[in-house]
């Protein structure tokens, strides 16, 4: 079963203390689902074209179900509603190639 992967950038993040109670939230339910960060804050980014070398973060799951479970799950569901009013980032789901 291919590896699934959570794949977040952040843009801008204009007041980044007012992410802690997300962060912590956030950092149980993975760990709980299982996921593994391989590359989070403080990580080095060289970005290309319109890339965005602020905060990237790369998460990873077992497998692709278990990286959507892990996004709808109640734990996960509660950290995000603790994400700030007009926080943006850009988030996405991603399955492994098979062609590894």
């Amino acid at each position: 079963m291919p590896t699934g992967y959570w794949v977040s950038v952040y843009p801008t993040i204009d007041a980044p203390e007012r992410l802690g109670v997300y962060n912590e939230l956030a950092g149980v339910a993975v760990k709980a689902a299982g996921g593994r960060v391989l590359a989070g804050v403080g990580s080095r980014v060289v970005a290309h074209e319109a890339g965005i070398a602020e905060r990237v973060v790369l998460i990873e799951f077992d497998s692709f179900e278990q990286a959507v479970a892990a996004y709808e799950s109640a734990a996960y569901q509660e950290a995000l509603a603790e994400l700030p009013d007009g926080f943006e980032r850009d988030f996405r789901i991603v399955e492994a190639s098979a062609m590894r």
